[in-house]
């Protein structure tokens, strides 16, 4: 896949990012929609990816943190903070990349929360929130996952 630039609405961060896979997220879960007045509409990104300018990171969850640009407070991506195999993983807003809305919407996270009036075309895999939830959950101790 070909590295993609994309920038913040006001353009004071500047970003480099190669997508992981042709392939666009939607999350539909209660911080997603609160930080975007939305869906997030994401890719995953591969290691790698460079942000440059006024860069503020918040701690969202147990498992995740979210950055946004401190002077407009464009939504920049999602990363998983969570020890384990999905550590570091990143989702970066696809909106800041033109090339990147072209990309197919393989995924929806947390369709049980997504309201009635939003609709997509076309079949992709949809997770609920205790799937995602799953996704995330430590082992309980003497659990071997």
């Amino acid at each position: 896949m070909p590295e993609l630039q994309g920038q913040c609405m006001c353009g004071a961060v500047t970003l480099t990012a190669t997508p992981a896979k042709d392939a666009l997220g939607a999350c539909h879960c209660d911080q997603c929609r609160r930080w975007t007045s939305s869906m997030l509409i994401t890719f995953p990104a591969e290691q790698g990816y460079a942000a440059l300018g006024p860069v503020k990171v918040h701690k969202s969850s147990d498992w995740a943190e979210r950055a946004f640009c401190s002077e407009c407070g464009s939504a920049l991506w999602y990363r998983i903070t969570l020890s384990g195999e999905m550590h570091g993983h990143t989702q970066m807003a696809a909106g800041l990349f033109e090339n990147a809305i072209g990309s197919p919407l393989k995924l929806e996270l947390y369709i049980d929360k997504k309201p009635e009036g939003y609709a997509f075309e076309g079949e992709r895999r949809q997770m609920t929130t205790a799937e995602v939830e799953a996704m995330y959950a430590q082992p309980e101790e003497g659990d071997s996952q």
